[in-house]
Order: C-alpha cells, then structure tokens, then sequence
C-alpha cells in the first residue's frame, strides 16, 4: 500500500490532514468541481475530473464507477481512500480494490448511516456520536472497522457545529489509521 488514491467531493480539509501526514498520495479523483481540487493543486498531486454525468434517476452507476476505477488504475493506485466523496460506487471498484478501500463517516457506525448521519443524530437526540474509519464494502457506510472515536453532542448544537467538532477528530484519526495500515503492509510484505 504504498500508493494512494484519494476519492473526493467537498472542501478537502480530510485531503489536506492526510496530505500532511505525510501518506504516500499519488492522484485525487472527485466527482465534481469542488474545493478538494484546489487544495490538491497546491501541493502538485494530480487530480482526474471523472464528472458525473446526472444526479437523477438516469445515472448510470456502473458506468461511472468503471470510469473511476480507470483514473485509480491509470495511476496504479494500491490503496483507495474516500474523504468526502459523496458518490456510492458500484461492484467494479470492488472486484478491483475489494479490501482496500477505506471509508470516513460522521457517527459510531452502525449508527446513523448514509449522507445525513449529523442530522439523524440530532434528530434522534443522542448525546454522543462521533466518527468512524472502516473498510468499505458493497454496501453503505458499512464493513469492518478500523477505528471510531466519540465526539459528545453539546447543548444548542447545529449540523454545522457538530460536524465541524466530528471533522476535527476525522483530521486526526483518519491519517493515523491509514499510517498504521501502511506500516503492517510493509511488516507483511
């Protein structure tokens, strides 16, 4: 695992903590123009573009992700990681890199699933969630576990500020994770 592809959607402040880590970065793919791109310029990585095509019912998942896959592959990518990226991909990513692909998402999974984790949270009135780094599989915000740590929800908290406190601690563990994958790898090899 000495070479990593990022997958990336938003502002790219997860991007910018594992950049600074030190992980052996080689190519940001993201789904569309966003503020992930720009951060990757600035240090030189390279960045492939692969544009979704329609946010509706029309789009074709399969298609896209074999796309995806041809960006990792072109930069012969040995480990996948998602920072933000808010694009479900389909089966051929995992016939590729089934096992290596590593996920951050804002709750103590199983908890709080999908896109609205933060919302949910705060919907269903806990007092704590957190983040949590996992291997990702077929299925959503699912697969084995590699860390999570809990980050306690506060009086008069809003998505935004419960979030920001969550990225926080995803800034952190996520590199950490990722770092102590890469030393077993080379242990193992």
């Amino acid at each position: 695992m000495r070479r990593i592809g990022v997958l990336a959607s938003g502002s790219g402040t997860i991007f910018q903590a594992l950049s600074e880590a030190g992980l052996p970065l080689v190519v940001m793919v993201t789904d569309r123009p966003c503020g992930a791109i720009e951060r990757a310029e600035e240090v030189g990585l390279a960045v492939e573009l692969v544009t979704r095509d329609s946010f509706g019912d029309d789009f074709d998942r399969r298609a896209y992700t074999e796309r995806v896959v041809a960006a990792l592959e072109h930069h012969q990518v040995d480990l996948v990681v998602m920072a933000g990226f808010m694009t479900i991909l389909d089966q051929p990513v995992h016939d590729v890199f089934g096992g290596r692909i590593t996920n951050t998402h804002p709750s103590l999974l199983p908890a709080f699933k999908g896109a609205h984790a933060i919302a949910d949270a705060l919907a269903a009135g806990v007092t704590t969630t957190g983040c949590t780094v996992h291997f990702a599989t077929l299925a959503v915000d699912d697969g084995p576990i590699l860390a999570q740590e809990a980050v306690p929800v506060l009086p008069g908290d809003t998505e935004e500020s419960l979030h920001e406190r969550i990225k926080e601690v995803e800034r952190r563990l996520y590199p950490e994770v990722l770092l102590s994958l890469i030393k077993e790898s080379a242990i193992n090899d």
